[in-house]
């Protein structure tokens, strides 16, 4: 393509403010002639953002701001349009991207996530060695979807995959089990543990409708303080769980129960968490909590996906998926919604990775 000069223009570039000093850096920048396409052409400066009326320094300036504040509360403070902003922020995030490199994971994290009501979900794919989120798509939570992401991977990539937490959806079990056939499936305990939370919430409830009278005052109001772990629990929480538990029975079977099953994933050995979890669903014999006897099949159908926690190169953080689920929910609830998809699909795979 050949240039020939055409003019000078002088340009007023904003850089980084002081408080409320605003900072403008005025350039000359040269005007090319393109005599292969007719148009003319403006140089580029290597510094100068996507808009070329600020500076990248000043892009990731905004970029960094908008990692803790909304849009619209940068854009009054620095005296910006709404739309700039969110322009500069994007930049600075895919810079990140670019920063971060290609993903090439070794072990997975997959969930998903909701975007709006009405049962909207896109699918958060993690790589859990290196904590941070690398995929974030599909149309919904189904095999089709999860498919997407294997194919964005590459099958090369795809094979290397040796372990692939997710909940219990056999849509997501299907999807990696083909395109990752040497993965190991792996059950993320906080999804178990819910199940089984759910299932002493039956039997709360359950117990309430039994009750009558005076008899049901312990168990009201108190769903929460029997879900939730001992030790998180306040002094007045623990007075009310000590109370409730001593006046149920049942609750009370169906409390220790569940707070002993969280042993499962301490084993370091198939043979012992088998004959651990055994023990433990021979106990409900005779207790008439047939929601825990409904959990416990649901467990045995899905033991390989459990048991493969007691392999030594399965013994990975758990807590991960869960965490940067509540990161996101932060995300969405500090901007009200998220309506652009792109956006918060920047948001979301950039929210681990360090600031630049």
């Amino acid at each position: 393509m050949q240039m020939g000069w055409y003019d000078r223009k002088v340009c007023r570039v904003r850089d980084l403010s002081c408080g409320d000093t605003r900072i403008f850096l005025e350039l000359e920048v040269r005007r090319l002639d393109c005599r292969s396409c007719g148009k003319v052409k403006r140089e580029r400066l290597d510094f100068l953002a996507d808009n070329p009326h600020y500076t990248k320094r000043f892009a990731y300036y905004v970029g960094r701001r908008c990692r803790a504040a909304t849009i619209k509360d940068v854009a009054a403070d620095l005296r910006l349009d709404w739309h700039t902003v969110k322009t500069l922020d994007q930049q600075y995030m895919e810079a990140q991207l670019a920063r971060a490199g290609t993903p090439s994971p070794q072990v997975i994290g997959i969930d998903e996530i909701a975007i709006r009501k009405g049962h909207t979900y896109r699918i958060v794919v993690s790589d859990l060695l290196r904590g941070r989120p690398i995929w974030f798509g599909g149309k919904d939570r189904s095999e089709a979807s999860m498919s997407e992401f294997y194919a964005w991977l590459g099958e090369k990539k795809s094979r290397r995959i040796r372990l692939a937490v997710m909940d219990m959806w056999k849509p997501f079990r299907l999807a990696t089990q083909a395109h990752g056939p040497k993965a190991a499936i792996l059950f993320d305990k906080f999804h178990v543990m819910r199940h089984l939370g759910e299932a002493l919430d039956a039997v709360r409830k359950s117990e309430y409708g039994r009750l009558a009278g005076r008899d049901r005052r312990y168990i009201k109001g108190q769903k929460y303080t029997l879900l939730s772990r001992k030790e998180n629990l306040t002094l007045d929480g623990r007075k009310a769980l000590k109370t409730l538990l001593s006046a149920n029975k049942r609750l009370n079977t169906a409390y220790v129960l569940k707070e002993s099953f969280g042993q499962l994933w301490g084993y370091e050995r198939e043979g012992w968490a088998r004959r651990f979890f055994e023990n433990w669903r021979a106990s409900l014999k005779w207790q008439r909590l047939k929601p825990y006897e409904k959990f416990a099949e649901m467990i045995d159908r899905h033991w390989d996906g459990i048991a493969a926690y007691c392999r030594l190169e399965n013994k990975v953080s758990l807590g991960f998926v869960e965490g940067l689920n509540n990161k996101i929910r932060v995300i969405q609830r500090r901007a009200y919604g998220l309506r652009n998809e792109d956006y918060l699909r920047l948001k979301i795979l950039t929210c681990m990775l360090p600031e630049l």
